[in-house]
């Protein structure tokens, strides 16, 4: 699939790096805060089935692709990333999906700048903090393996051990046709470096309190999974144990961990739908 919708892009500069982005469509602002390695093009095939009714806008995290710099950052400073990104470009409260490390992101967005996203769509949140004492240090130890697993053997090896973390089966060809490529090129490889050597260490020494989650009264957050994510790892539990913190349902997207792109029409759907419900 090819993208038919035109973005406008740009570069902001905020405290530390500058941060590329690009806007698409028309309609309420929609920013889209992507998971793992993806930049502001991971979602393309998403963004075209939502561009007819939203302002859709996408960005490279600091230290991926086009923004700047490489060094590693915490959580919260890819959460003040967002708001000075929002704040440049809305005045008013804006909808938010935020995928597996994305969705981390918003929760950090939410506590620390109040009244800026009034929804948030929180697919599968790597939180390891939002798990019982055991759980999570069972799964930051497992994060920490995996950066060891990189080190000394390069994505061949790291990347069938972070599918397996997640539950992403890369033999399943459960897709929707016609999707746009994403090659492994040699960007995407710095951007996997880039994610699994730092943000790796910002999930496991990241926290929040679960009380000012909790207490949150000018943002809607939905607790978000993909159908076929195995109900037993670690983004799944982590969604349902913030589904239970707030005292929600948890609902659920087509596909999996990465729905978003493997399922872009009908995640487009389940998403339109979710945001009208939480409106």
């Amino acid at each position: 699939m090819t993208s038919t919708t035109t973005a406008t892009t740009g570069t902001l500069p905020v405290p530390g790096a500058t941060l590329h982005y690009e806007v698409r469509g028309t309609g309420p602002l929609l920013l889209i805060s992507q998971s793992g390695e993806g930049d502001a093009n991971r979602s393309t095939d998403l963004v075209d089935h939502l561009a007819d009714d939203h302002t859709v806008l996408t960005y490279d995290r600091r230290g991926l692709s086009r923004s700047t710099p490489t060094r590693p950052a915490t959580l919260p400073d890819h959460a003040d990333d967002v708001h000075h990104l929002l704040a440049a470009l809305t005045d008013k409260p804006a909808l938010m999906l935020g995928c597996s490390l994305g969705a981390v992101i918003g929760l950090h967005l939410a506590v620390r700048h109040p009244g800026q996203i009034s929804t948030l769509i929180a697919h599968e949140p790597v939180a390891p903090w939002l798990l019982p004492a055991a759980e999570r240090a069972h799964h930051e130890r497992e994060l920490l393996d995996l950066q060891h697993t990189y080190r000394d053997g390069g994505l061949p090896a790291a990347l069938p051990q972070i599918a397996a973390v997640l539950g992403i089966d890369p033999t399943n060809q459960d897709t929707e046709p016609n999707l746009t490529p994403q090659p492994m090129t040699p960007q995407r490889i710095a951007n996997f470096d880039h994610f699994i050597q730092h943000d790796f260490t910002a999930v496991v020494h990241d926290a929040l309190d679960e009380a000012d989650i909790a207490a949150l009264t000018d943002v809607r957050i939905v607790p978000a999974a993909g159908r076929t994510t195995p109900r037993t790892v670690f983004d799944h539990r982590c969604a349902q144990r913030l589904a239970t913190l707030l005292d929600t349902d948890l609902t659920e997207f087509p596909g999996g961990h990465n729905g978003n792109t493997t399922h872009p029409r009908a995640y487009a759907a389940q998403l339109r739908h979710t945001l009208h419900n939480a409106t």
